[in-house]
């Protein structure tokens, strides 16, 4: 007789089934209903690539060639590899100091367009009257705080005979054209941008309306005086706000042209006090003809403003808080 396999009393347990296959899926037949929507869905989308090749992306990799040769329109490219980066970074006295105004430039402008329409947009909040009517006043400048006929009019508000000179000498205070001094004519341009703040203040309106105001009544009551309830409810629900607002206008503030472009007729002066880097780009690639050197200006434009927005992404996780981390 065999011996159990088990010891006496213990029962052997059950085999374990068989594994079962999983289901097979399906496989999708391309058949002609779906090829009729693939085909119709990138034929609707052919426009938008056709546009993204011809109008951004050759265009692109044109002046990136561009960059590293010597090209004045007449005649065929000569590749110079780094002679155009190195001539603009060390040899060009003129773009270091166009680098220089536009550094000043933005680094006083975004904050007054960010304080400026925060402040305006705090004020509205309050749930004054005709709302509507007060936004769409402020927003129109950004409409046209950039075109021809506002610098235009801004040369002349500023000029030695403007209503800013007339304004001020009913106090007694006399001076003479503001941007013909090279002492003053850059902040011409400052107060020009910060005026066109409508887009940013119905943006933080917008945030400010989505605060929860059982916050606000919770800290009245708790003692909180105006500057606490700023500190710790409204700017922490605000941050993500600011760091849109904030990247935006610095952006655009280094691709500023028309305004410095009208009110020095072009030329950036006085003494290059209003020579943005855009400018000073549009003379070298289409006043001077230099393409090529142009061309290495826009691209190092291009790596200035990547590296600020890879910079402001990275610390953005050090004070932004959005709404899961408030």
């Amino acid at each position: 007789m065999t011996r159990p396999s088990h010891p006496v009393g213990v029962l052997a347990a059950p085999p374990e089934p068989p594994a079962l296959a999983p289901p097979l899926r399906p496989r999708r037949r391309w058949g002609g209903g779906r090829w009729r929507r693939f085909l119709a869905a990138y034929a609707f989308l052919t426009p938008w690539l056709l546009g993204l090749v011809v109008i951004v992306l050759g265009p692109m990799l044109a002046s990136l060639y561009l960059s590293f040769t010597r090209y004045e329109l007449i005649g065929p490219a000569e590749w110079i590899g780094l002679d155009n980066y190195q001539r603009m970074l060390f040899e060009d006295p003129r773009w270091l100091r166009s680098a220089r105004v536009t550094m000043i430039y933005v680094g006083l402008s975004v904050p007054s367009v960010l304080v400026v329409s925060l402040l305006l947009a705090m004020f509205l909040d309050k749930g004054i009257r005709f709302l509507s009517l007060y936004r769409a006043l402020f927003y129109i400048p950004s409409l046209l705080g950039g075109s021809v006929a506002v610098a235009i009019v801004w040369r002349q508000v500023f000029g030695e005979k403007g209503i800013f000179n007339a304004a001020i000498g009913a106090f007694g205070i006399e001076h003479g054209s503001w941007v013909g001094d090279p002492g003053t004519a850059l902040y011409t341009l400052v107060v020009l941008n910060t005026w066109a703040f409508g887009a940013t203040l119905v943006i933080f309106l917008a945030g400010l309306r989505q605060i929860p105001h059982q916050y606000y009544e919770a800290a009245t009551i708790d003692g909180a005086n105006a500057w606490h309830r700023f500190r710790h409810i409204t700017f922490p629900y605000l941050t993500p706000i600011i760091f849109f607002n904030g990247l935006l206008t610095t952006v655009h503030a280094f691709q500023s042209f028309t305004p410095a472009y009208i009110v020095s007729a072009g030329t950036g002066q006085p003494a290059d006090s209003m020579l943005l880097y855009t400018l000073y780009l549009y003379q070298r690639g289409f006043v001077d003809f230099q393409m090529g050197y142009a061309s290495a200006m826009a691209w190092l434009l291009l790596v200035v403003l990547a590296g600020i927005t890879g910079v402001a992404f990275y610390s953005a996780r050090y004070w932004v808080h959005y709404g899961e981390d408030s």
